[in-house]
């Protein structure tokens, strides 16, 4: 599915997560971008002290839950991570994150291209309010095993930073479930994007990284898993860390 216009290029911490919310150093972006709400993350890297034993994934800092599985997708044609996704309680969050411009986010422009895309290919999108500010329901068209054409929820949560765009995808009961929905809403609030200096071209995926396991570096596995419940963007190998 193409959710994105892109002419860019696409490309562990401590065990244990404080969960706690970091102090925050500005309320509001001072380098460009919006932010919805205000002194609520997720947040950028100068707004904390110290990464708070959140895992580091190279452009997000992902917050630990116990119970929690991690899940690093690869992209097979070049071999970069492409997105990280995290699983809780039976629902799936996957986390992206892109460069924006210096004056403007572009979480809006997102939306609407996301809802023609689903409509597009036989979904459909609500834009309505969430926690974030506004937000995607989308039902998304699935060949059910019977060979027949089903419908599956996924909601598209994304924050405006300062030149960087945090996208991310929810999948499972939370999508539909307020109160199953309340962990993962938890970790997308308490991620740090660290954005980095160096210019990048606006909706240029930032560079995830495998976190490190036992003292190295975590390897893909060599069987490719099965599909997850959506995936907006295209798969490659996984490899998976339970934490």
């Amino acid at each position: 599915m193409g959710l994105f216009r892109r002419g860019a290029r696409e490309n562990a911490a401590d065990e244990t997560a404080t969960g706690a919310t970091p102090e925050v150093a500005a309320e509001a972006p001072q380098d460009g971008g919006t932010r919805e709400n205000p002194g609520r993350g997720p947040w950028d890297v100068t707004d904390v002290d110290a990464a708070g034993g959140r895992l580091d994934l190279g452009a997000i800092l992902v917050p630990g839950r116990p119970g929690m599985e991690l899940r690093m997708e690869i992209d097979k044609a070049s071999g970069a991570v492409s997105a990280a996704a995290v699983s809780l309680g039976g629902s799936t969050l996957q986390l992206q994150a892109f460069a924006a411009p210096r004056t403007e986010g572009i979480w809006d422009e997102i939306r609407e291209e996301i809802a023609e895309s689903v409509t597009k290919q036989g979904g459909s999108a609500d834009d309505l309010p969430g926690p974030f500010g506004r937000e995607l329901l989308a039902r998304l068209p699935v060949r059910t095993p019977e060979g027949r054409t089903g419908h599956r929820p996924a909601r598209f949560i994304g924050a405006d930073g300062p030149r960087w765009f945090l996208r991310g995808v929810v999948t499972g009961k939370a999508a539909v479930d307020p109160e199953a929905a309340v962990e993962l809403e938890a970790v997308f609030a308490d991620i740090v994007v660290v954005r980095g200096t160096e210019a990048r071209a606006p909706r240029d995926l930032l560079t995830l990284r495998l976190p490190a396991q036992n003292g190295g570096p975590a390897q893909p596995e060599s069987e490719e898993p099965a599909a997850p419940t959506f995936d907006p963007m295209t798969r490659g190998p996984e490899i998976t860390e339970i934490r």
